[in-house]
């Protein structure tokens, strides 16, 4: 369970309820974490040159991706999440796209996660839900999956979102709501948070000066949607943003499915030169070829050359894919190295979603978990993602870590 530990409430909600309108009025701050996670870091080189930073002014910086904002501690994909964000020096903020049932594009992680980051077992629209809420019943854990396709674009706004939790033992949808994040689902109920379409995210992120990096998410639907397509889904992504009149510069669209990223290579070129493809191959997917292994180049299919071939420049995988322990030290993984190789630009996902570290990190540090032992190992495994696999960007779900890093370090 992640706590409440870098803000007391009284300054969480002074700091949520901030909306600047324009990119000057934007106060960037590190907080006091960063200096929590320096603190915990061993003596050497490495902790040395981040306290001979302590003084320096936060600057925004590209290097830094706000990972749905900032859902360490704000409902993820919201109007406060981006915003805490922002003020924390992401130079990039990721909205994860799904669509409605009338096909608006929406701001959320998965397309049927509406059990879990809203309200919505509570409200008037529990009876959208495509598995309404069974309770848990000896061995048998409650369910529920409600998605946003099943909603119109209006039903969507309507609900009121908070701390993605659910009580898997829960006999009462109210009690199913609260789950591992009771204290901080009550906060949010007392003080909502408000969920956003993607263009009022591209207007709220672009008004702060950040830049954009959405996720065109699979439909938990079978596609074609009510005759939308998935290379229509595609296309009013780019749509959305050439509407906003945002330069293709500013926008990096993501998907792991190849697909997407090769139809915006050929339909929309200046978006699909900084597509990223999200790469989760580490799971079995094709029975042929099987899972890749991120220290097995033999494995690599397609190779790192042949998705350049392609026309991909940006490749995502989870941190854990890049790195590895050689001689006691972290350092870039064959992957890594082979994407380098072929001129695959990294970013890497996701930093500060595993919470204390004293356990070595779990899933997102697999490769290096003999080598995590502290929450300042956070800094230690960013600054070998920067040294060693040479990522251009780093996603995080409390950016001002990676702001810190990153302005210390001249990113």
């Amino acid at each position: 369970m992640r706590r409440l530990s870098v803000l007391g409430c009284g300054a969480l909600l002074a700091f949520s309820a901030a909306l600047p309108a324009k990119a000057q009025d934007v106060g960037l701050s590190y907080g006091v974490r960063p200096f929590y996670l320096i603190d915990k870091l061993e003596e050497g080189a490495l902790k040395d040159k981040l306290m001979s930073c302590r003084g320096q002014t936060p600057e925004r910086s590209d290097f830094s991706i706000g990972h749905r904002g900032a859902p360490l501690m704000f409902p993820e994909h919201t109007a406060e999440s981006y915003t805490a964000a922002a003020h924390m020096g992401a130079g990039i903020v990721e909205c994860d796209v799904t669509f409605t049932k009338d096909k608006e594009l929406v701001c959320r992680h998965a397309q049927n996660d509406l059990a879990t980051t809203t309200n919505i077992l509570v409200s008037d629209l529990a009876g959208t839900c495509v598995t309404p809420f069974t309770p848990a019943n000896g061995d048998a854990a409650a369910t529920a999956e409600c998605r946003t396709s099943e909603l119109t674009l209006a039903e969507f706004k309507s609900l009121t979102p908070k701390m993605d939790s659910s009580d898997k033992t829960a006999t009462s949808a109210e009690a199913f709501q609260g789950g591992n994040a009771d204290f901080r689902t009550t906060l949010y109920a007392e003080q909502p948070a408000h969920l956003m379409t993607l263009a009022e995210s591209i207007t709220l992120i672009g008004d702060m000066g950040g830049k954009f990096t959405p996720e065109l998410k699979n439909a938990s639907v079978e596609m074609p949607f009510e005759g939308f397509t998935q290379e229509m889904y595609a296309q009013k992504l780019v749509d959305s943003f050439e509407a906003a009149g945002v330069p293709a510069a500013d926008v990096w669209m993501q998907s792991f499915d190849l697909s997407d990223i090769t139809y915006w290579i050929a339909h929309a070129p200046d978006f699909g030169e900084q597509s990223v493809y999200l790469d989760d191959r580490y799971e079995a997917s094709d029975e042929d070829e099987g899972p890749i292994d991120p220290m097995d180049p033999a494995t690599f299919k397609p190779t790192m050359q042949e998705l350049a071939d392609m026309g991909v420049n940006y490749l995502a995988p989870p941190l854990w894919m890049m790195l590895t322990v050689k001689d006691g030290k972290m350092v870039a993984s064959p992957y890594a190295d082979a994407a380098n190789e072929a001129g695959l630009k990294l970013i890497a996902w996701s930093l500060e979603r595993s919470g204390p570290l004293n356990n070595g990190g779990g899933w997102y540090f697999q490769t290096v978990n003999e080598l995590v032992d502290s929450d300042g190992d956070y800094f230690t495994v960013l600054d070998a993602l920067h040294t060693e696999a040479k990522v251009a960007g780093v996603f995080s779900d409390w950016p001002a870590t990676v702001t810190y890093y990153a302005n210390c370090m001249g990113l």
